[in-house]
């Protein structure tokens, strides 16, 4: 590819996806986060307990987060780091959707919004993932970053043990139903199965790019989705069978996240914030 070709520009049609995708979202959020209960006639499918709902309305809200980043930003490396993991999340929920069509509320207007968008976006964000990429030069900002192989390998370990967990949740829902700290049935556990696959794709991603300024709309997304999740944990824990230890385990570990998130973050803002400082005292040559 010539050179000139590749100027790190997002496609102005990648930016009209994301405006379009954006409301489908905000609905699904309001109503998942702030109405868990009133699923049954909102929603595309009854959702219980309001935790699943819950959880699945912050998975969302991070995607609200990242889709304005991608409005918002003119560099395809910034957001490319998120693309895969929003494919493999919509193409989860496609599956699960064709798997349990029995239990959708259908010939209701959210069903029809559901289907359009997990029977399209797949497709679509793939695509437009495979349109841009083309355009990375592969090269950091002038004031990036760059993350230490070390903890782009530890990140990459989170992401993947994530993944497999997401994997268990879809393939094997009786024995992950069993094991849950609170009450999945088959379509909640593969729904969990698309949430979990998604920090973990995240991970993954990140470990395959050095650069700080790739992971910075992604990971900010992420950790606004877990703050939502340990906030509906707190909302909801009458619904977590705390004598689990799986109950302790899945908000200590989303708590541990949101800690590593936060302080890789301030560390690398701070990072950022040195390097434009010294090119304000260094006289250029």
């Amino acid at each position: 590819m010539k050179e000139e070709h590749r100027s790190n520009l997002v496609y102005p049609l990648t930016r009209w996806v994301a405006g379009l995708v954006i409301p489908f979202l905000v609905v699904a959020f309001i109503i998942l986060y702030f109405l868990p209960n009133n699923t049954a006639t909102l929603f595309a499918w009854e959702i219980k307990p309001p935790m699943t709902a819950m959880m699945l309305g912050s998975a969302y809200a991070g995607g609200i987060y990242y889709f304005t980043g991608v409005i918002l930003t003119r560099q395809w490396h910034r957001i490319k780091v998120g693309l895969i993991p929003v494919t493999i999340f919509a193409s989860i929920l496609n599956v699960a959707t064709i798997l349990h069509w029995d239990k959708f509320n259908h010939g209701t207007l959210p069903f029809f919004a559901w289907v359009s968008l997990y029977f399209t976006t797949p497709f679509i964000v793939f695509g437009l993932w495979l349109w841009n990429r083309g355009q990375d030069t592969n090269q950091p900002d002038e004031s990036d970053a760059i993350v230490h192989p070390f903890v782009r390998l530890v990140i990459g370990a989170v992401g993947a043990t994530t993944l497999a967990i997401a994997i268990f949740l879809f393939l094997n829902p009786k024995l992950m139903i069993e094991l849950w700290p609170w009450t999945l049935t088959p379509l909640t556990s593969r729904v969990m199965a698309a949430m979990f696959s998604l920090p973990g794709m995240v991970g993954l991603g990140m470990a395959m790019d050095s650069r700080w300024s790739s992971a910075q709309i992604i990971l900010q997304s992420q950790g606004f989705s877990i703050l939502l999740i340990l906030v509906a944990v707190v909302r909801d824990r009458a619904s977590f069978n705390w004598s689990n230890p799986g109950s302790w385990l899945f908000s200590i570990g989303l708590a541990g996240m949101l800690a590593g998130i936060v302080v890789f973050h301030a560390y690398f803002n701070n990072y950022h914030k040195m390097q434009k400082q010294q090119r304000i005292e260094s006289p250029l040559t």
